[in-house]
Formats: structure tokens, sequence, C-alpha cells
């Protein structure tokens, strides 16, 4: 099996600007992607949504449906770049990605907010929008 591939936020801009077919998913609630805000292009799958919260069973075919080709094949060596608020949702997803058969997904390992800091605020010492790169909301 594959591994999961960490990168920094930084590093995941990076990789999604120098390759025009990595696919950025935030994988975030609903609510989440819409009021805390996103990275600019992301596309949303949520892993776990509201009202029950419970693991979306259509996770892995609507990712397969984001990447599917013009020629109208999956291609599961698609870059995957999946982001959430603090990186850990994503190393679950991502094991899902993997044992379902794609073979380039990568996790930004501090998410869109970050950790919390002393005072319990995410946003304060790490994340994508922490970093300055480019995100909007709702």
């Amino acid at each position: 099996m594959k591994d999961i591939i960490s990168l920094s936020p930084q590093e995941a801009y990076t990789l999604l600007q120098t390759d025009a077919h990595a696919k950025l998913i935030d994988i975030r609630s609903s609510m989440e992607f819409l009021f805390v805000g996103h990275a600019v292009g992301a596309i949303h799958i949520a892993w776990i949504d509201e009202p029950d919260w419970e693991i979306n069973p259509d996770f892995v075919a609507e990712v397969s449906r984001t990447i599917k080709g013009e020629d109208s094949m999956n291609r599961l060596d698609t870059p995957i770049v999946l982001i959430c608020r603090s990186g850990q949702r994503t190393l679950q997803a991502a094991k899902v990605l993997i044992e379902s058969g794609f073979t380039h997904v990568i996790h930004v390992d501090e998410g869109f907010e970050g950790a919390r800091d002393n005072d319990f605020h995410r946003s304060a010492v790490g994340g994508w929008r922490y970093n300055g790169l480019p995100w909007e909301q709702c």
C-alpha cells in the first residue's frame, strides 16, 4: 500500500501551483467550508458532515467523479491534496482513498486553521490561513 504524503500548507500550495492535475479537496463539514473559510479553488467533499456527523459513504465515489479526466477515465494517480481543520481528519480520509486504489494522496499537515494556541484559538500558530495563503469565505 502507498504511504500518505504529508506537506505543509506552503508545500501543498506550491504543488497545486505547479501541477495542473493536482486537486485540492477540503473534507471539512459544509458549515466549516462556508463560514470559517476555505482555500481558493478548493473542491468541497465532506468526510463527515451534518446533520448526522457520520462518515460520508459516497466519499470515494465523489473524489473519483472529481478527478474524472476528459477521456472519462478515473486517474488514480492524480495528486489528491486533502485539507481539513487541523490535519487530523485528512489522515482518516487519505487512508480510505489509498485502500480504494488512489496512489498519490497528500495530507496538509497543519490543515486550514492549524492547532489551537494556549488560549484555545485556531489560526494563530499554523495552517493554510495563518500562513497567508489564498482563502475566501461565504
